[in-house]
């Protein structure tokens, strides 16, 4: 009988301890994702012409055009590419839109990992684009320009970057990172 019970409150202990430990975990991962985001969509921006935002995603960028919803009433163009969209959006205000400006690379910016600098280096002048470049004998290299309405476009080898967390973990580079390794939940399906 004794070894009955002493069975039994050993399970009752497993259990607190596995309820304890989930509710930390639950815990935690709503303190480090508390929206529980999984990546990023897209990127929406708004053009003078869509003609020519849409060339410039396509031909330079190569980003390919995807079907909007129906529902949305207003000019537009969605491309997808690299994981992620682009949402273009005609404004209705072209002439207030900023003007471009030169080449800063402390300006808001997206940014794109690429294979090769000189390649992309060599496009570049192909297109007549003009562009600056930064950081080279760093860590990481990155060349910066402008699409038609002057938003700023990153192209950067930060795959040799580590990817640091400021409290605890260990060090990776942003090719190697996955959620889990950097303390966030994995998305889940239901």
């Amino acid at each position: 009988m004794a070894n009955y019970l002493y069975s039994i409150l050993q399970g009752g202990v497993a259990f607190l301890f596995y309820t304890v430990l989930m509710s930390f975990l639950k815990m935690k991962e709503n303190a480090v994702n508390p929206l529980r985001l999984t990546s990023l969509n897209h990127v929406s921006l708004l053009c003078r012409s869509l003609e020519e935002s849409m060339n410039f995603y396509q031909k330079v960028l190569g980003f390919f055009p995807v079907r909007r919803p129906e529902s949305l009433d207003f000019e537009g163009a969605w491309l997808f590419g690299h994981g992620i969209g682009i949402h273009l959006l005609r404004s209705t205000e072209p002439e207030k839109l900023p003007k471009k400006t030169a080449i800063n690379s402390k300006d808001n910016h997206i940014s794109f990992q690429c294979e090769s600098m000189a390649a992309v280096e060599k496009k570049l002048d192909e297109m007549e684009i003009e562009y600056i470049v930064e950081g080279r004998g760093i860590k990481v290299d990155q060349i910066f320009f402008h699409d038609p309405d002057g938003f700023m476009i990153e192209i950067c080898n930060c795959d040799s970057l580590p990817v640091v967390p400021l409290v605890g973990g260990l060090a990776q580079y942003c090719a190697k990172v996955k959620l889990h390794q950097m303390g966030q939940p994995q998305p889940q399906t239901n």
